[in-house]
């Protein structure tokens, strides 16, 4: 794959964060094992949620945290390893919210509204696009009745969406465009971008 940031290859940092967040990183817990560990805590899925969302917006304040993340996630294009991080776990976050509402992660569908999730305010004309309406949990026959051609689709076009508030320039600009992906800057982020994903993927999936 071409060493060249554009829709396609945002999609496939996408896919490799989210495989990561699956399977967990060296250090991590995978996600499965995460909504598990909340849903014994608190039983009740939205109040595990929103204590697992606090805690993932807490990881996007850490600074040293996130940078050691970013180098484990082999890429296919060249991403500032505390961009990575952050889109690591905000995406572990959204599949962990998705996995206590009963959804599993691991389905394409699922994959597909964890990154729609991912665009934060952004969302709610992606989640059209799908059938789903915005502030309104989805069903599970439903998600599964969507075509794959559709998910590709939107996969597609969350990743441009990402990709435009990285700016013109790609990469060059991460630093100073990143309200999606988290906003961090010299060691501090953005987390109102995160509590805003994290309401959505709540509000989503439980």
């Amino acid at each position: 794959m071409e060493n060249k940031l554009n829709a396609d290859t945002m999609v496939a940092v996408l896919d490799a964060c989210y495989d990561k967040a699956l399977s967990g990183l060296p250090g991590q817990v995978p996600v499965g094992k995460l909504a598990s560990e909340y849903l014994r805590r608190y039983q009740e899925p939205r109040k595990a949620a929103k204590k697992m969302c606090d805690k993932q917006i807490t990881k996007c304040g850490a600074s040293g945290f996130l940078t050691g993340l970013g180098g484990v996630v082999t890429l296919p294009v060249a991403i500032p390893a505390n961009i990575v991080s952050v889109i690591y776990v905000q995406l572990q976050m959204i599949a962990t919210v998705a996995a206590i509402g009963g959804f599993d992660p691991s389905d394409d569908e699922v994959r597909t509204i964890t990154y729609v999730c991912l665009t934060g305010q952004a969302s709610a004309d992606l989640m059209k696009q799908v059938g789903i309406k915005a502030g309104e949990k989805i069903a599970a026959n439903a998600i599964k009745k969507i075509p794959g051609t559709v998910l590709t689709k939107v996969n597609q076009k969350v990743g441009f969406r990402l990709l435009t508030k990285f700016g013109e320039k790609g990469v060059i600009n991460l630093g100073k465009m990143v309200p999606i992906a988290g906003g961090m800057i010299a060691g501090g982020i953005d987390v109102i971008s995160t509590k805003t994903i994290a309401k959505v993927a709540i509000n989503t999936f439980i």
